[in-house]
């Protein structure tokens, strides 16, 4: 038997309303943290550093959204120059590669080694936070020097491996990846302003 439109509607409801209740965890409790990661990126854009970017499956799309709003930029009313990010994830040689000969787990790890350098930031990705290539990543990143930082859940290490960890409050992958969204636009958002503001005004 189908279900009824009223049945359909209310699960629907009840979906769009829980992930609005996250949002909401998100801006009481993860507030500083999301701060301090934006003042990070920036001291690093600053610095002549670059952002690498990992993750898996949706954070691989995540991550290949920010750089390309980073790149390019947020909004067409805030032009600037562009900011430089890599995501780890976009070279499909380079995957099948290194995945075909020694495994997937150092695909981010063997990357982070070829480009990283002292002063840069790796940000990686992963709602477990149990991602055995985002951690070797991490792992490598702060061998090199680099500043590290993740979006995360409430579960798994990564969050304790890293400088500053968005760990949003939720166990639902969904909503964890939903809220990591809207995170990374409001990274991006404080990085313009903090970053070229006054630029800005000063060109009006």
């Amino acid at each position: 038997m189908r279900r009824s439109s009223g049945l359909v509607s209310t699960v629907a409801r009840d979906y769009l309303l829980g992930s609005a209740a996250v949002k909401h965890d998100v801006a009481e409790r993860c507030l500083g943290t999301i701060v301090a990661a934006a003042e990070l990126i920036s001291k690093t854009f600053r610095a002549e550093g670059k952002l690498l970017l990992c993750g898996n499956g949706g954070s691989a799309a995540d991550c290949q959204h920010m750089a390309g709003e980073l790149v390019n930029r947020l909004t067409v009313d805030f032009p600037r120059p562009a900011l430089p990010a890599i995501a780890l994830t976009t070279d499909t040689s380079v995957l099948t590669a290194f995945a075909n000969d020694f495994g997937f787990d150092g695909v981010f790890e063997r990357q982070v080694q070829a480009l990283g350098r002292p002063g840069d930031l790796l940000l990686g990705i992963s709602t477990s936070g149990s991602s055995t290539n985002v951690i070797r990543a991490v792992v490598a990143a702060r061998a090199i020097g680099m500043n590290t930082m993740a979006l995360t859940g409430t579960r798994g290490r990564l969050k304790e491996l890293v400088d500053i960890a968005v760990a949003v409050p939720s166990d639902n992958p969904q909503h964890i990846q939903e809220a990591h969204l809207v995170i990374e636009h409001l990274l991006c958002y404080l990085l313009e302003r903090d970053l070229f503001e006054q630029r800005r005004d000063g060109e009006q």
